[in-house]
């Protein structure tokens, strides 16, 4: 993870500076600001590998932050919530969030979530292969369902032809999906095999997801 460079944007000053050194005890390169307009200008400026996105922030709030960045990218987005039944948790990841966690938060627990949206990240970019099973058609690395096309090889997707830009969690679920058509897969697996979560996870995470992946493809 030494490489591994992460934007951190939090304006309440002594979680900012305690989560900044955990994470550079852990190996990550942080870049930490307190509001949300350093925060985009320093996504554009650095391009991170990853952000850290704190719901709460003045200047650019953490859900239009996310909103903007995935406007112009693909990179994983934590978003940071004081509050687990908040409606914020909801914004986030309908901006196009990939997780969040809930404050106040062990640095351990951070540092295994954020190691899950990167390995998340390297397999829907190819990395680890495509998913196994059996599609409806193949042809070469790609499968068709109707007028919808999951190049698996070069991780594209095109509907009528067209193009289709998924976010790398996105990407992770239609092949989960793909892998088992007609079948229908519980919230429990998905969670396992697209958010890596050996444990209980939210499964509003997977419900906002899959309402977004239907909006991109049908």
């Amino acid at each position: 993870m030494a490489d591994t460079h992460v934007l951190f944007v939090e304006d309440d000053d002594v979680i900012r500076e305690a989560t900044q050194l955990a994470l550079e005890r852990d190996g990550f390169m942080v870049t930490a600001v307190p509001d949300g307009l350093l925060g985009l200008e320093s996504f554009r400026a650095r391009r991170p590998d990853i952000a850290l996105l704190d719901v709460m922030v003045p200047g650019l709030d953490g859900v239009s932050l996310c909103r903007r960045i995935r406007d112009e990218s693909t990179v994983p987005v934590i978003m940071l919530s004081a509050r687990a039944d908040s409606i914020d948790v909801v914004l986030g990841l309908e901006a196009g969030a990939d997780d969040y966690v809930t404050k106040p938060f062990d640095g351990a627990v951070l540092v295994a979530r954020i190691r899950a949206v990167l390995r998340r990240f390297g397999h829907a970019s190819g990395a680890n292969g495509a998913a196994d099973g059996t599609p409806e058609t193949i042809e070469g690395g790609t499968l068709r369902f109707g007028d919808l096309e999951v190049d698996t090889e070069g991780m594209e997707v095109r509907k009528a032809g067209t193009p289709v830009a998924l976010t790398p969690t996105e990407m992770r679920l239609l092949l989960e999906f793909s892998a088992a058509p007609g079948t229908v897969l519980s919230r429990d697996r998905l969670l396992e095999r697209v958010w890596d979560y050996g444990w209980g996870g939210d499964t509003r995470v997977v419900d906002v997801h899959v309402q977004r992946l239907r909006g991109k493809i049908g």
